[in-house]
């Protein structure tokens, strides 16, 4: 815990000195000579007596000032908050090599399956976004908060050739970004023409930022092979990690690898871990292995509770002063309910 204010701590050397005013006070009380008619008039007066009581709403009033002195230095803390604006963008491998049946049924049906599951868990008020790739990447859903909409663009993915990691980054960041001027046409193997010379001219500076730090956006990339065509993944990273955006990587598929057939012709496929694991470094995020169905739905689960919460440090300056002036309303009202009096 740190404290906006720390000098004010000091201000606790205070509460030793109200401890000795308060036995002085006591003791005084004590020495005070008090003249009754006779013995038995005494007694009656002296009764049972307050015992352990009478310091009790001394000792509450005590802690409830020491509580709001420490108020006063204002204290933050790292709390887990849930964020209020979160946009996700699945980012999903559609090369042949996705129809591999080492995770049963498929690949592809494991993925689509594992992320339809994934969507339904998060709260509504998440936007997700749903990209493409294989030869080149395509934007299947625009953001939206639409589950229906997100499990319908799942739903209707088809298998294309080639696999282009890279394109699935730059295309999604591009998507988080719409505005940021991301050349996007190597990704998604389209020429983009300027409206005009002015459009031409207008390309969107930005200022890195420290990688991680870009907590309304995250990319889930999941894929089951190795880059075959397309921008270089690790570059692509590059530049999600400059804009802040954590990239999480699911790897799908056994390491070894399989043989595939596709429209004619056959290839061995196999799962490049070391980039995979290179991109979610770069970019401050996670890799995950997937090696079954259920492997899969377990890294799904992890990313939900991971995606739409965030530790941030808070000030927690009115929980202490709330806590304080409890502490005083509980030994005032002790006070009144014992002794009839608040002092």
């Amino acid at each position: 815990m740190t404290f906006i204010w720390p000098t004010l701590l000091w201000s606790l050397l205070l509460l030793p000195l109200l401890v000795v005013v308060y036995l002085w006070l006591l003791r005084k009380r004590r020495r005070s000579p008090v003249r009754l008619a006779s013995l038995a008039v005494a007694k009656a007066a002296l009764g049972k007596g307050p015992g352990w009581r009478r310091h009790v709403p001394p000792l509450l009033l005590l802690l409830a000032i020491a509580t709001l002195l420490f108020a006063m230095a204002r204290p933050l803390a790292v709390i887990t908050l849930p964020l209020s604006q979160r946009t996700i963008i699945l980012a999903m491998d559609v090369s042949g090599s996705m129809r591999a049946a080492d995770v049963q049924p498929s690949r592809l049906v494991a993925a689509q399956e594992a992320a339809k599951a994934f969507v339904s868990d998060l709260p509504r008020e998440v936007r997700v976004g749903v990209v493409a790739f294989a030869g080149t990447a395509a934007v299947v859903q625009a953001p939206t908060t639409s589950r229906e909409d997100i499990i319908a663009s799942i739903d209707r993915f088809q298998l294309q050739r080639a696999t282009a990691t890279g394109s699935g980054i730059i295309l999604s960041l591009a998507t988080i970004f719409p505005d940021a001027g991301i050349e996007i046409s190597q990704a998604t193997g389209q020429r983009n023409m300027p409206s005009s010379i002015d459009d031409k001219k207008e390309q969107k500076e930005f200022t890195p930022v420290p990688p991680g730090s870009y907590t309304s956006a995250a990319i889930i990339m999941l894929t089951d092979g190795a880059r075959t065509t397309g921008p270089d993944p690790l570059e692509a990273a590059k530049m999600a990690a400059d804009r802040g955006v954590r990239v999480y990587t699911v790897g799908i598929g056994t390491v070894a690898g399989e043989t595939i057939g596709f429209e004619g012709w056959s290839m061995r496929v196999r799962l490049d871990e070391a980039a995979l694991k290179q991109v979610a470094l770069l970019t401050q995020a996670e890799y995950f292995y997937a090696g079954t169905a259920q492997d899969l739905m377990k890294v799904y689960q992890s990313l939900s509770s991971k995606l739409v919460v965030e530790k941030k440090e808070t000030e927690v300056t009115a929980f202490f002063a709330a806590a304080g002036a409890l502490l005083a309303l509980l030994g005032a009202g002790l006070s009144v309910w014992w002794f009839g009096r608040v002092a």
